[in-house]
């Protein structure tokens, strides 16, 4: 495997699968629109260039973007990877956007010839740097596999889901469920706090009985100190990623009760002013509802991920 990567994007998420790249070997150019946030990545391998068009003769570029609107300007607005004589040959995209704007993004990058694969992921920037990601991908299969070993490099598993945007509605299904868990994750530990188990305690009971998971133990850290401005993903994040779920149901004829009701706790949160915060916060939020003031345990506690 000797192609040059490209890679746009290096927040919390992009820099971990970034390093995970460069350790397997693979050569890797990096663009970020604050280039102070990329040339930490030069001291692990990488290159650091100074616009998206450095990056037009990468074999392959992947991107990793906040919205719809961002990947379509690193793309194809001024100065886009996609705007010179010469274009990537493939491009693989791990941001979480909607399908009628993945689908949109497609027939434009196949109208120039450029091949494209989905590839949102399941986990953080925690999980990212542990090696624990679940990357799932959608587009031409042959495309997939060619592109396999990047994509193993950067997870603990890498999956095919079928063609076109299905990675997408994965995506957006994922996230969905990921609201509603951290919803109902607060709520009965408010319960359990304020009828008089130690939340730490009742925490660990959770991560340990048949409804634990990698997402209930890598959150009981902040949900026992409540140490919430190590941010990992925000309100406002996981707001968007509710809409897109909602939306999805709609357009499905999926009715999503829980969902709605998930979304509208997470509004409320955002029009609170939580913002560069961790979307934990809701912990707090809840409590409040209840009449419980809550306070940072100090308890030491592992978030499941170590070796």
């Amino acid at each position: 495997m000797s192609a040059t990567l490209g890679w746009i994007g290096l927040g919390r998420m992009g820099e971990a699968m970034v390093k995970k790249l460069l350790q397997a070997g693979h050569t890797v150019q990096v663009w970020n629109r604050t280039r102070s946030k990329a040339e930490p990545l030069a001291e692990y391998g990488a290159t650091v260039v100074n616009s998206k068009l450095d990056l037009a003769g990468c074999d392959t570029v992947f991107t990793m973007v906040s919205t719809t609107d961002d990947l379509k300007e690193v793309l194809f607005g001024d100065g886009g990877v996609l705007t010179g004589a010469t274009r990537p040959k493939t491009v693989i995209d791990s941001s979480s956007i909607s399908q009628e704007g993945s689908a949109e993004i497609r027939a434009r990058l196949e109208a120039m010839g450029v091949n494209y694969l989905c590839a949102p992921v399941s986990g953080n920037a925690k999980v990212a740097k542990a090696g624990k990601l679940l990357l799932v991908a959608s587009g031409p299969k042959a495309l997939y596999d060619a592109n396999e070993p990047y994509l193993a490099a950067m997870s603990r598993k890498a999956m095919w889901v079928g063609e076109g945007e299905l990675a997408r509605v994965w995506k957006i299904a994922h996230n969905t469920m990921f609201g509603v868990i951290i919803q109902s994750l607060c709520e009965i530990t408010v319960l359990a706090e304020k009828a008089g188990i130690p939340r730490h305690v009742f925490l660990e009971s959770i991560n340990d009985s048949v409804l634990g998971s990698m997402y209930t133990r890598y959150k009981t850290p902040v949900l026992t100190n409540l140490t919430f401005e190590q941010v990992t993903f925000t309100p406002k994040l996981l707001l968007k990623d509710m809409d897109l779920g909602l939306g999805a149901g709609k357009a499905h004829g999926v009715p999503m009760p829980s969902a709605a009701a998930t979304r509208e706790s997470i509004a409320r949160m955002v029009g609170r002013g939580h913002d560069d915060v961790d979307f934990a916060i809701l912990l707090q939020e809840t409590a409040a509802d209840a009449g419980l003031t809550i306070a940072p345990l100090n308890v030491p506690v592992g978030d499941g991920l170590s070796s």
